[in-house]
This record gives C-alpha cells, structure tokens and sequence, in this order.
C-alpha cells in the first residue's frame, strides 16, 4: 500500500508554499495538509511543517478524526509538544462550538436524526455521560436545551424530578431526552431502559409528554451506522 508523503516545504517552489498559495488563492484552495500546516507554522527535527501535518492526518484519519483527539493524543506524535498540542485542541474545540451552534432555532425537532444533528457535536470527543432534556413548544420548536446531569460513563444518570423540573419551568408542552454514550456505540443499556420508563410515566402524570430518547454515539461505532438510538423508533415508548 502506498503512502502518500507530503513534499519537503523547501523542496517546493516558493509560490506553491501554503502561506503563499493562501494569500494568492485563498484558504479554500489549500488542502487539508496545508491548512493544518498554517496552524502548526512549524514542523520538528524530522519533519518539516507539511510532514508533521500529512503525520497527523494520517494517524486521525481526517480533518474531522482530529476533533475526537484529546491533549495526549497530540502529543503521541513526535514534534507535538505541550504548547501546539493545546493550540490543536483549543481549535478543535472552537470547531465543535461553531457546530454546534450552527443549527436553525425555528426548525422543528420532528425526527431522531434532527435531535442528533443537534447534539453530535455538543457530544464529539466527550469522555463522560451527560443528560439533556429538550424542551419544546407545541410546534417541537426548541425552548431550551437542559444539561441535568453530567459524570462517569458508569454514574446514575437522572431522575425524573430534575428531568422536568427545567421543563415545567419553561413552560414546555412536550420534551425529548438524550444523553451520549462516551464508547460511540449507542445501543441502550439496561439502565437507558429503565430511565426512558420513568421519565416516560412521569412526563404523562404532569401532562408533559415524553417524545423520545435519544442517544447520541457516532456512526463509526454504532452497529447500525446512523449513529444514534431513539427509543420511538424502536416502538419502546
């Protein structure tokens, strides 16, 4: 199998050089290399600034594997070391921020695959268990986005009180639970089972209806390949 090797920044012409073909063409016409190979501005003993970038990719896979890359991560591959490695997760972070809130308000949560869309990345590279409640109004709009509880992958993950407490507050008609599974693989567990029960009993005694839940893991590691489980589509609620 043939591995493709960045070339030597000073083997290239000097106009074909990121730095250059960024201020003559644009960040859009730099490769995934060269745009990362801007953010690191420079390489180590045994690589230049391309190779350590093409070392990089290589090892994640992808621009997008890198955002599930912690600070130990980056600094598995030699010529990363303590400072770019928190420059990269700091940017990582930015990018899974900027995600996250690049979702329209008015649209509807009417599906799993919109809940999902709405939270993958909130959830991307997390290594706990957190509990949202989606609070919505009588068009499935969201209100308001509730962590409740946030911990181990092996903590009790929530109670019914604090689950609709927010949701009352808010005046929510209906909600929809999730929570993400740190492991990527978001088949329920026994206790997901049990929870989606309570909270489905308890949303119909206040009169505030559970929809769905949602769990939220990757398509890489689910089994299914969509990358989420919903409890309504499964016919369990």
């Amino acid at each position: 199998m043939n591995i493709y090797k960045a070339p030597r920044l000073s083997e290239m012409a000097v106009s074909e050089r990121p730095q250059e073909r960024l201020e003559q063409h644009g960040a859009k016409a730099l490769s995934d290399t060269e745009l990362l190979a801007m953010i690191l501005r420079s390489g180590s003993r045994e690589l230049d600034v391309l190779g350590l970038s093409s070392a990089l990719l290589s090892r994640a896979g992808s621009l997008a594997g890198l955002l599930l890359w912690s600070e130990t991560d980056f600094k598995r591959i030699k010529g990363i070391g303590q400072v770019k490695a928190l420059q990269l997760i700091t940017i990582m972070e930015m990018a899974r921020r900027i995600s996250r809130h690049n979702t329209n308000p008015e649209k509807p949560l009417d599906t799993p695959e919109s809940v999902y869309n709405l939270l993958e990345p909130e959830a991307l590279g997390m290594e706990i268990e957190k509990f949202w409640m989606l609070c919505l109004n009588r068009k499935n709009r969201l209100i308001k986005l509730i962590e409740v509880t946030s911990g181990t992958a092996s903590a009790s993950l929530i109670h019914p009180r604090e689950a609709f407490r927010e949701a009352i507050r808010h005046g929510a008609c209906s909600v929809i639970a999730a929570h993400n599974h740190p492991s990527g693989d978001p088949s329920p567990s026994r206790a997901d089972i049990q929870v989606t029960r309570q909270l489905r009993e308890a949303g119909s005694v206040i009169d505030i209806p559970l929809l769905d839940h949602v769990i939220v893991g990757n398509r890489q590691h689910d089994p299914n390949g969509e990358g989420y489980y919903s409890f309504s589509e499964a016919g369990l609620l």
